[in-house]
């Protein structure tokens, strides 16, 4: 065989896919940059949907996903109920308060009652780290974090990592500093796992109170003290929630005081690159940590995060219940994954050719 022939058939052969493997979505630390990689194609071809004018597609018509919260959630909460409707799944949402909880319920007695009400998906948050583990072990359906304890928001790391590709055009290799209460935030220690296994080079910067020596030894991130040193030269800069129960606790000893050492304004940001995103995972306690003025300003993407993470969500929901394969985005069509350009799967007729 001649090299030619040889270097095309090389050419020729297709590239393995990544195969998606999760039947939970608990964290981020155990996703490969592949795994991600998938997500964000997935997402990209639901962002497609998402522009129609018709948003809803039948790819997990049939499918019943319960969102299970036991803390308050707005943005978390809308998103996973609108990604399950976008894609045509039957949603139920429950609350602890108003369930049976408030009757002492235990978690798994909740768990296995949802699932014999035909459950195929469950979307948990929890104050308890460790809940959604526990709920995975002990289930047939799957289970999706949406937040848990101090300990994880795999989903909302995601979204906030495909933001920052969608916008700067890669991951790997950007300065990405996280400011604020790192301690207590599972924001921030799920972004330190995507981000460092996406290439990223993560600082902390935060209060020494809300931020232990011991976070650069247990987490693949840098940790900085002050916050003119962390933002300088960062390509993205991320600001968490101050919780006002920390002040309470003595964690600190006045806002005031945090907003004069670590809030985002434009002094600092200016010392980041020039077109550094402004990010925040909401809600925001404006004049806090990030200035009013820098908010909804030009370099702010918080109201883009939320929209992001709607196709994220809908990325997984469909990879956990509807495709295990890999989506193919052309330039000339936008194409849902799954379903042909009709926005039906192949052989499955439109609403009008469906018989009543």
């Amino acid at each position: 065989m001649s090299v030619t022939e040889q270097e095309r058939r090389v050419v020729e052969t297709p590239i393995a896919p990544p195969v998606w493997r999760h039947r939970h979505i608990l964290d981020v630390d155990d996703f490969s940059r592949e795994e991600i990689g998938l997500v964000f194609v997935t997402a990209d071809a639901m962002k497609d949907i998402l522009a129609r004018e018709i948003k809803k597609v039948p790819t997990l018509r049939g499918k019943s996903l319960v969102t299970l919260f036991y803390e308050p959630s707005t943005r978390t909460r809308a998103s996973f109920e609108l990604a399950g409707k976008y894609l045509s799944a039957d949603v139920v949402n429950v609350s602890a308060s108003g369930s049976s909880v408030e009757k002492g319920e235990s978690l798994l007695d909740t768990i296995h009652t949802l699932e014999a009400l035909g459950a195929e998906v469950i979307i948990m948050r929890h104050p308890q780290s460790g809940a959604p583990y526990l709920a995975a072990r002990n289930s047939k359906c799957s289970i999706v974090n949406a937040g848990d304890g101090w300990h994880a928001h795999p989903t909302q790391s995601l979204l906030d990592m495909y933001t920052i590709r969608e916008k700067l055009g890669k991951l790997e290799g950007l300065r990405v500093a996280i400011v604020g209460d790192i301690l207590h935030s599972r924001v921030a220690r799920s972004n330190m796992w995507g981000l460092a296994t996406m290439g990223a080079q993560v600082v902390v910067c935060g209060p020494p109170t809300l931020l232990p020596e011991s976070f650069s030894r247990a987490f693949p991130v840098t940790v900085e003290r002050s916050l003119e040193r962390a933002v300088a030269g960062a390509h993205v800069v991320m600001a968490l929630r101050l919780q006002k129960e920390r002040q309470e606790k003595g964690l600190l000893p006045r806002i005031r005081e945090y907003v004069s050492h670590y809030q985002i304004n434009r002094e600092r940001l200016a010392m980041a690159e020039p077109e550094a995103l402004l990010m925040h995972p909401g809600p925001v306690n404006e004049g806090v940590e990030v200035s009013s003025e820098l908010t909804r300003g030009v370099q702010s993407v918080i109201d883009t995060q939320v929209t992001n993470g709607v196709a994220v969500r809908m990325a997984l929901l469909y990879l956990i219940l509807g495709g295990r394969r890999p989506v193919a985005r052309s330039e000339d069509s936008a194409r849902p994954p799954g379903p042909d350009s009709s926005g039906f799967r192949s052989g499955e007729p439109a609403e009008g050719g469906r018989s009543q």
